[in-house]
């Protein structure tokens, strides 16, 4: 009934326009749509001044009279509902409104558009439902309505009429329901891109049969089920992305003859089991493979290497093996693919030691983490070779040794995780040439001796935890209070620091929390401590600090968190207290 309501509102449309010229009356569509806008300074030059196709975005064809053929304003900053009159352009091929700020629903008389072949309103902020009445503009080839809010479900009618489709995208919406079987009509369809939705249900079967899919993607929905053994017949495959649903079952042992031209495939958080077949290393096209968070088991194929084109592998959160004996041949294996720049291995049942010859992967390499395993042995000595690093993460292992010396040579590093293992010895002195260092975090270990000067020139660092080492001993370098980007925390904790608190503290001012507790630091709490302004958390707890307590910590308005107890302080720490919170209390009252 509706789709017979709007083919009379076109033929009424239509006679409309014949009934007034051609060119007047895609005219007036145009400043109708302008006077819907709030951003009339960028539409200044749509004015009778000038004939309409000079105007900005505006493009009209060769023939007399001109028509509007096509309206492109992507990125121009329009504001508003869209107009109605915007169906009046019945001439219309192309109509790109992405990336602005429309708002309100898709006007239904989008559907009297039957030459348009694009439809681009992506990145917006319409709202409603998808128009049915779309299914009328059959010409139509790509539909971007990405990133919008739009709702409901998705209509059966559009892929029942839209039959010369070759690209959809709905993704960043909210969609529900199931995802219509009668997309298996589309047969030209190349790209579906239904990600971040929230669809329901099974992948329909039939979508199998569209020969000429290229990039599938379902990412972030709640879809259940197995895939259908149908999409494996998409032999033009590239891009296979359903992460962040619902789905199970194993991956085929032929999957390496079944996408010949895959260069992405994304699984990572379902409910996937089995192993990964050897046959993904016959893909030489794959450029990412995302396997995480799922219950893939087994060894990892030891001929990832003969995939020349590799950047990215996903393993992590999985229940991969490998101990002394086998199932580290892989790390020897990808040594031959020199464009590797991420690899996660994190949570999974790796054993054994951490084989030498991960420090010959690649120089590119910019991403590696193995964390939350059961392996044991010492960092490789080499691991400096690895200088295109900017994450390492070998945490929550069994490792033991030194952190080796050629770590300084990772000058790209910007994230380094060394925490909850056994390492020992001293903390070495060239982490201090780690320039771009953000975050460092290397607590819960054996470390021992002082905490070298040299941190002092990671003028980019956000973070330093060093706590829980227990024979980091020394005084605590003045180099470390002096650093321009601390601002997240400072936890030096539970070792067996010594000596003053610098008065030098007070040049944190960014810094968030501090952290000093359980060492053997002693003197008086320095008053320059108030110029750490946005301090919400201090504890100097179980030290050997003496005096009185500063008064003017209460200049630290948004302190939240004070522990100063078992220390030698004077005075009643907890009457102090009890005015810190009044005074708290007033000044939010005042």
């Amino acid at each position: 009934m509706a789709l017979g309501v709007m083919s009379l509102l076109c033929s009424f449309l239509a006679v409309l326009s014949i009934a007034m010229t051609a060119s007047a009356g895609d005219e007036a569509a145009l400043l109708a749509f302008k006077a819907h806008l709030s951003n009339g300074g960028l539409l200044a030059s749509w004015n009778s001044s000038a004939g309409f196709c000079s105007w900005k975005g505006v493009t009209c064809s060769h023939r007399r009279p001109a028509r509007v053929v096509a309206l492109r304003l992507n990125a121009t900053g329009l504001a508003g509902p869209l107009s109605p009159a915007i169906g009046n352009l019945t001439f219309l091929r192309t109509l790109d409104l992405g990336t602005n700020s429309l708002h309100g629903g898709i006007p239904a008389s989008l559907g009297c558009l039957r030459r348009l072949q694009e439809l681009y309103l992506g990145e917006n902020s319409f709202s409603g439902t998808l128009p049915v009445n779309l299914s009328s503009c059959t010409s139509m080839t790509n539909m971007g309505l990405y990133n919008t809010k739009l709702s409901g479900r998705i209509p059966a009618e559009l892929s029942e009429k839209l039959t010369s489709l070759v690209a959809i995208s709905l993704r960043n919406n909210s969609f529900t329901g199931p995802i219509p079987a009668s997309l298996a009509n589309l047969s030209r369809l190349q790209v579906l891109d239904l990600s971040n939705n929230q669809l329901v249900g099974s992948i329909p079967p039939g979508l199998g049969s569209i020969q000429s899919m290229r990039f599938f993607n379902l990412f972030g929905n709640n879809l259940s089920g197995v895939l259908p053994p149908s999409l494996y017949n998409w032999s033009l495959m590239g891009a296979f992305e359903v992460g962040y649903n619902k789905l199970h079952g194993n991956i085929p042992d032929d999957i390496g003859s079944k996408f010949p031209k895959l260069y992405y495939l994304g699984l990572g958080h379902n409910q996937f089991t089995g192993t990964i077949p050897s046959s993904v290393s016959n893909i030489s096209s794959l450029k990412t493979i995302g396997l995480n968070h799922n219950g893939f088991s087994g060894y990892v194929p030891p001929t990832l290497g003969k995939l020349g084109a590799l950047q990215t592998l996903y393993f992590a959160d999985n229940k991969l093996e490998a101990d002394d004996n086998d199932g580290w041949e892989f790390i020897t294996s990808l040594a031959n693919c020199g464009k590797l720049k991420t690899l996660e291995l994190s949570i999974n049942s790796f054993g054994g030691q951490l084989p030498g010859p991960i420090v010959n992967l690649s120089t590119t390499l910019r991403f590696l983490q193995v964390m939350n395993n059961r392996i044991f042995g010492s960092i490789p000595a080499d691991i400096g070779n690895l200088v295109g690093l900017e994450v390492l993460g070998i945490a929550n292992t069994l490792i033991t040794g030194v952190i080796p010396e050629t770590i300084g040579k990772l000058k790209n590093l910007v994230d380094l995780g060394l925490y909850n293992n056994s390492l020992s010895g001293l903390i070495p002195s060239s982490l201090g040439n780690l320039s771009q260092l953000n975050r460092l975090y290397a607590y819960y270990g054996n470390l021992e001796g002082p905490i070298p000067a040299s941190l002092g020139k990671l003028k980019n660092l956000f973070v330093l935890d060093l706590s829980k080492n227990y024979h980091l001993n020394g005084s605590i370098p003045t180099e470390i209070f002096k650093l321009p980007g601390l601002a997240w925390y400072l936890d030096l904790s539970h070792n067996s620091l010594s000596g003053p608190l610098p008065n030098e503290v007070g040049r944190l001012t960014d810094l968030n929390r501090l952290t000093l507790s359980g060492n053997r630091l002693f003197g008086k709490i320095p008053d320059s401590i108030q110029n750490c302004l946005v301090l919400e958390w201090l504890s100097l707890d179980n030290n050997l600090f003496e005096g009185s307590i500063p008064r003017s910590l209460r200049n630290i308005k948004g302190l939240r968190v004070l522990n100063l107890t078992m220390n030698k302080l004077s005075g009643n720490t907890v009457i102090f207290l009890m005015l810190l919170a009044i005074l708290e209390a007033w000044k939010n009252y005042t």
